[in-house]
């Protein structure tokens, strides 16, 4: 099974949006049949990013979105993740590219540019980082 890091933007489209492009994706994630990974910290910059205003959730609705991921994604402790040789000016984005370093083998899949610009050093390391939501051979 393969270990898999959806970054916040990601999850969006999984969950706020179920944006056509990532619905294998998110069935793959209700099948069980590959290894989701978060941690407290990347639990938190989601549940930030859905209660602005933007996305118009009430709290019923973002506990409701947040729920669900939890209960499909397998949770690290923030303590345990290794830092990863790619340093990210954005907090916020460096705990997606820890998580993904510390399990690898792994994919993280990501729209943040900040993330992509490590991809051929990623690779180095195991860790494919890619924008491209078919990217997972499922």
């Amino acid at each position: 099974m393969k270990s898999v890091v959806f970054d916040t933007n990601v999850l969006l489209d999984l969950f706020v949006f179920n944006d056509f492009r990532a619905l294998h994706l998110k069935q793959a994630l209700l099948d069980h049949r590959i290894d989701a990974l978060a941690s407290p910290k990347t639990l938190q910059e989601f549940a930030d990013v859905i209660s602005r205003p933007l996305f118009s959730l009430d709290t019923a609705e973002q506990e409701k979105i947040l729920l669900q991921w939890k209960s499909l994604a397998r949770m690290m402790a923030d303590q345990s993740l290794l830092p990863s040789p790619w340093r990210c000016q954005d907090l916020d984005d460096q705990v997606f590219l820890d998580l993904a370093f510390t399990v690898k083998p792994c994919i993280l899949i990501s729209k943040d540019h900040e993330v992509l610009k490590f991809a051929a050093r990623a690779a180095k390391e195991d860790v494919l980082i890619s924008a491209d939501y078919q990217s997972l051979d499922l």
